[in-house]
């Protein structure tokens, strides 16, 4: 049997230090530190960020900088923003990672999958023909071809490319 080691994923696996008080996606745009939390774009109701646990390379979320857990508690600005935020991020994705598709949706509450059901955000997966392979299905392990700072640095620059008036 091979064995594939990827040390700098321990990070991601293991105990992430101590955890904070409150809710991560209203503290991020509050902390006004952007690449470290992984903030790659902000607009008037909603900012962009990567998944720091990602299903695939270039896993981003759209956030309202509104703390709800109920869909029906947005205002529509913030709920058509979303959307433009939501076509934002495919046009960067394509720019920077030519996916073959896209994984765009909400898991609202804890059973239906969310792992921050307090705070709704919109999941962004780029898919590739074949990206399911023996590794998530056997070890339930996913081998991630970028580090998080190159995708982050990548994707920041192209979301800042694509105006949504221009689309």
């Amino acid at each position: 049997m091979q064995r594939l080691w990827s040390p700098w994923r321990s990070q991601y696996v293991s105990e992430a230090g101590p955890t904070q008080e409150g809710c991560i996606f209203c503290r991020f745009p509050e902390e006004q530190d952007d690449p470290a939390n992984l903030v790659a774009w902000r607009g008037e109701h909603t900012f962009i960020l990567l998944n720091r646990y990602p299903y695939n390379t270039g896993h981003l979320l759209v956030v309202p900088y509104q703390h709800t857990a109920e869909l029906g508690g947005l205002p529509h600005a913030t709920l058509l923003e979303m959307m433009m935020a939501l076509r934002r991020c495919v046009a960067a994705l394509g720019e920077v990672y030519g996916p073959d598709g896209y994984n765009a949706g909400m898991n609202l509450g804890s059973v239906a999958g969310a792992g921050i059901a307090d705070h709704l955000h919109l999941h962004i997966v780029p898919r590739w023909a074949g990206d399911t392979n023996f590794m998530p299905v056997l070890a339930d392990v996913k081998v991630m071809p970028e580090l998080l700072e190159q995708s982050y640095e990548k994707i920041a620059t192209a979301l800042g490319r694509h105006d949504d008036a221009a689309q």
